[in-house]
């Protein structure tokens, strides 16, 4: 059987612009998070994951990390 890898196609420029501009709001809010010392909840491996120095350490959440962590 033969494989060929696939790409896939660039998405419209309107599409493509609507992306960028939820990337840029979403970094915005994450900045300003950061610089108000609030946490904020991500979703990682279908788990939440809370980062930030203020996060809670509740054991229903044992993958808290922090910001400034690798």
């Amino acid at each position: 059987m033969n494989h060929t890898s696939k790409t896939t196609p660039a998405p419209p420029p309107d599409t493509q612009q609507m992306l960028d501009c939820l990337k840029q709001a979403v970094a915005q809010a994450l900045d300003k998070k950061k610089r108000l010392g609030q946490y904020a909840v991500f979703w990682e491996d279908g788990k939440p994951v809370l980062i930030g120095e203020d996060a809670p350490q509740a054991p229903s959440c044992p993958e808290s990390k922090s910001l400034d962590a690798d």
